[in-house]
C-alpha cells in the first residue's frame, strides 16, 4: 500500500514489534477502526499492513467490516488501479490485512498541499480513478466510499483505489440496504434520504472527487448532511466547474454535470459509460 499521511508517519520507537510472520518497522496512520505499518517479512520484503485497533477487537460489527473489505479486495485486487492485496487473517487475536507497500500519498493530501504531480498528471487521474472504478463494478460490487482519501496516487502519478470495507454487491435494480455507509460530502441525494440505490451512487461521488479536484471547490458544500442534502436538491446551487477554472474543457464539464444530476436517472447508467466519456472528453 502506500505512506498514506505522509505528515503523520512516525518511527516505531519502542523498537521493531513482530506481529505474527511480520515485523512492524514504522507507522504509518491510525484511523478510526485501523492502524496501518510498514511491515516486513523474514525476507525484508517490504508491505502495508493494516490492524484491526485493539479496542474493537471484540465489536463485532468493526470485526465483520474489517473482514469484509478483506475479501472483497481479494477479489478485486488484480487490476493496475486498485491496491494490491496479499493476504489476510488474525495473529495474536487481531485481524490484519496484508497489502503491497507503494511510496504514495492519497488524493486529498495531495490536493490539499497543491502538489504538482497532480497539475502535470491530472487528466490521466482523472482516466485511471475511474477505470478502478469500472473494475470494481465489473465485478459486481459498488465501492459506496468513492472520496479522495481512498484515491492514492503513486510519485509517477499511477492511481490505485482502497479501503473496501463498505463495498456492497452491485443490485440490478436500486436496492435499500440497511446501514447507511460513506461520507456525506461524496454521497448521492438518495444516499442521504435513505431511498435505495445502486451504482450510481458511486458515478454520483466520482463526479464530486472531480469537480474537487478541478475547481479546489465541493460542488455541494455544508457542514452536515442536511445541509449537503439541500443544496443537491436546490436546482440553482451547483455552480459549472468553467465558472471557477476556464481552463476545464467543455465535454469534460458536460460529463461532470451528468455525474452529479440529483436524479439517478440522469446520470451515466454504468461506469463504463462514463470511462469511455471521460477518455474520449481528454483525448487519451
Amino acid at each position: 500500500m502506500a505512506r498514506l499521511f505522509r505528515p503523520k508517519a512516525q518511527s516505531n520507537e519502542g523498537g521493531v514489534q513482530r506481529f505474527g510472520r511480520f515485523y512492524l518497522q514504522e507507522l504509518i496512520n491510525a484511523g478510526g477502526m485501523a492502524d496501518i505499518w510498514l511491515a516486513t517479512d523474514a525476507q525484508g520484503k517490504a508491505f502495508a499492513l493494516r490492524r484491526l485497533l485493539p479496542h474493537l477487537r471484540f465489536n463485532f460489527i468493526a470485526r465483520r467490516r474489517f473482514l469484509h473489505g478483506c475479501e472483497v479486495l481479494s477479489r478485486l485486487h488484480d487490476h493496475e488501479h486498485i491496491v494490491g492485496y496479499v493476504e489476510h487473517g488474525r495473529a495474536e487475536g487481531t485481524l490484519y490485512l496484508v497489502m503491497d507497500y507503494l511510496e504514495a500519498s492519497n488524493l486529498k493530501e495531495l490536493h490539499a498541499r497543491q502538489d504538482p504531480l497532480l497539475l502535470e498528471n491530472v487528466a490521466q487521474i482523472l482516466i485511471d480513478m475511474v477505470s478502478g472504478l469500472e473494475h470494481v463494478h465489473e465485478n459486481g460490487y459498488m465501492h459506496l466510499d468513492f472520496k479522495p482519501e481512498n484515491v492514492l496516487i503513486t510519485r509517477n502519478g499511477s492511481v490505485r483505489l482502497i479501503d473496501f470495507d463498505l463495498a456492497q454487491p452491485l443490485p440490478s435494480r436500486p436496492k435499500k440496504i440497511p446501514r447507511n455507509p460513506g461520507t456525506p460530502a461524496y454521497m448521492a441525494p438518495e444516499q442521504l434520504q435513505r431511498l435505495p440505490i445502486d451504482g450510481r451512487v458511486d458515478i454520483f461521488a466520482y463526479g464530486v472527487a472531480a469537480y474537487e479536484l478541478l475547481t479546489h471547490q465541493k460542488p455541494f458544500p455544508g457542514e452536515t448532511p442536511d445541509e449537503i442534502l439541500a443544496r443537491q436538491l436546490d436546482p440553482n446551487a451547483l455552480v459549472p466547474p468553467r465558472r471557477y477554472n476556464p481552463d476545464i474543457p467543455a465535454a469534460l464539464e458536460k460529463i461532470i454535470l451528468k455525474c452529479l444530476e440529483r436524479d439517478p436517472n440522469r446520470r451515466y447508467p454504468f461506469v463504463s459509460v462514463l470511462a469511455r466519456d471521460v477518455k474520449n472528453a481528454l483525448y487519451l
